[in-house]
């Protein structure tokens, strides 16, 4: 699929009601954000700041994210230069032009009331928030304007389907698969890993134009823990629904040319992977890199550990799904795809996990 289609097709449908998993890691990694913050702000002391969420959603963990960024703000200014002036702050929320951006807006008021109460109204600074709808695989803003970037379960999509997937005739080799699972050919991992360093450099290469000297990035993305692409993380995610997927086939729910044909634009880098491009681009120092785990157990609501996977894998595979197998199948492929994740989750542990990177611009 062209980076242009995928850009207008790919869009997080139900996130808004299914962002608890990447919530409850967001808030494990939050101390690293404010950390990475006030370090920031301990070097450049600045009289504005900018700052970005790229890949923002619209779901409840956007203004949230950006509350707990301004907080931090406040706390490391009186720390550093107390009797100072707070700065005047400018937000970008970025995400691909389908991104619900009104929803964003339409809570904006009850933000900026429930800011100035949570921080005593006289002490709360200048905020001003903006969309800035676009791929971050390319330039986004002016040279040198922005001090902070965030960007949370993002970047292991990739701007397109790796062209390399698909043979002179335009056929998958990749056949029975929707990413690298256990029967792919070599060339279908070596494909996406070419797909996302061609990715992660631009990404690089765009933020190092933007980012001021000694501003940071914290990026949170999920990833593999060795070299082995095949193993019980997020490519056994995409087994799973390969296997839910093939089920509705032998059922004659769709048909096998449609699995055969579908392709996610998904890549789980390793952390030498990750390392290996920051070095690479040379604009930024890598002063964090660390795993979390995903907790995979019931949550509050007593869902179960497959169906809350279901959701959350629903929510960002929806709008590329749909068009391809047909809505109509949505509910069954998602609801055998649950209790398959339940049986494999009961004899071995199934185990995604999170990378926070933090990135410092060198000077």
């Amino acid at each position: 699929m062209e980076k242009r289609d995928l850009e207008r097709e790919f869009h997080m449908t139900s996130y808004a009601r299914n962002s608890s998993v990447q919530k409850k890691s967001s808030d494990k990694a939050k101390h690293i954000t404010l950390e990475a913050l006030q370090k920031l702000y301990k070097e450049t002391k600045p009289k504005s700041l900018g700052i970005a969420d790229l890949g923002c959603s619209s779901g409840p963990n956007t203004l949230s994210t950006i509350r707990d960024i301004i907080k931090a703000v406040i706390f490391a200014h009186h720390r550093e230069i107390p009797n100072e002036p707070l700065p005047e702050l400018s937000v970008f929320l970025n995400d691909l032009p389908q991104n619900d951006f009104n929803s964003i807006f339409k809570t904006l008021p009850d933000f900026h009331m429930e800011l100035k109460r949570d921080t005593k109204n006289d002490d709360c600074p200048s905020i001003f928030i903006a969309a800035c709808p676009g791929s971050f695989y390319g330039r986004l803003f002016p040279e040198k304007t922005i001090h902070f970037i965030y960007s949370s379960f993002s970047l292991h999509w990739l701007s397109k389907i790796p062209p390399a997937l698909f043979d002179h005739q335009c056929k998958s080799i990749n056949k029975g698969c929707i990413n690298i699972c256990s029967s792919s050919p070599e060339a279908v991992s070596k494909a996406y890993y070419s797909q996302f360093k061609e990715d992660f450099s631009m990404f690089l290469r765009s933020r190092s134009k933007e980012v001021v000297a000694s501003g940071r990035m914290v990026l949170i993305l999920l990833g593999r823990e060795g070299p082995e692409h095949v193993d019980r993380g997020m490519s056994f995610t995409w087994e799973l629904l390969t296997r839910a997927i093939a089920d509705l086939v032998a059922q004659g729910e769709t048909e096998e040319e449609k699995l055969d044909s579908y392709e996610t634009h998904f890549y789980a880098a390793s952390a030498a992977e990750i390392e290996g491009e920051v070095n690479k681009e040379g604009s930024f120092e890598l002063e964090k890199l660390e795993t979390m785990e995903v907790e995979k157990k019931d949550n509050e609501d007593g869902m179960r550990s497959g169906e809350l996977a279901a959701k959350t894998l629903r929510a960002v595979q929806e709008s590329m799904l749909a068009p391809h197998f047909g809505e109509e199948i949505l509910d069954k492929l998602f609801d055998t795809y649950g209790g398959m994740f339940d049986e494999e989750l009961a004899e071995e542990d199934i185990r995604p996990i999170t990378f926070v990177v933090v990135l410092r611009r060198k000077h």
